[in-house]
């Protein structure tokens, strides 16, 4: 990992990047995100909180230009067949449609994680975070990139980050879980 690539990562750039959340507006200005994320923040009803992140996530997917949505089917549909290159060049698109739109951008680096290619991946999060500090899928997607070069402290900041914004993601919980488990058999 480059020197560029670890100043950008750091678990403190996470953590400023969440304490910018409630000033940001980007994008993902729709007004029905601030409860919706305040639901996910408070409530203990799983099942109201599975339903206030499938409804975070369908607007997030929502752009607003019916251009760009249908790259963005395209693009999923691509990246689903395992056609990586492809769902990065049709996410590329999007992105110069639309460079304030988050999922765009999230998206890209979904591709880039998926065909192995880290450190573009991490540039498109930071740009995902920076638009919307508040995008868990996105943070999570980082914890994956520092648990897969083997930095389990940063992906165990990461993890926490989810958990902060999400504190019933699951698949965070349980990363949180066996990080700390691990760290634990280490003596660390």
């Amino acid at each position: 990992m480059s020197a560029m690539t670890r100043r950008f990562v750091s678990p403190s750039l996470l953590a400023a990047l969440l304490l910018l959340s409630v000033a940001v507006v980007a994008d993902q200005r729709d007004q029905r995100l601030g409860p919706l994320f305040e639901t996910l923040k408070t409530t203990d009803d799983r099942a109201a909180a599975r339903a206030a992140e499938a409804q975070i996530w369908n607007i997030w997917i929502d752009s607003g230009d019916s251009g760009v949505d249908g790259l963005m089917d395209a693009g999923v549909a691509a990246m689903g067949d395992g056609r990586f290159e492809d769902a990065i060049a049709i996410f590329g698109q999007i992105i110069e449609r639309a460079p304030a739109f988050a999922e765009g951008w999230n998206k890209r680096a979904t591709a880039y994680f998926l065909n192995e290619d880290y450190d573009l991946s991490v540039r498109d999060i930071q740009t995902t975070l920076a638009l919307e500090p508040r995008h868990f899928g996105a943070i999570s997607g980082m914890g994956l990139i520092f648990l897969s070069r083997g930095d389990d402290r940063g992906a165990l900041a990461a993890f926490e980050a989810v958990v902060a914004i999400h504190p019933n993601s699951p698949g965070a919980r349980q990363r949180i879980e066996e990080l700390r488990k691990r760290a634990l058999g280490r003596g660390a």
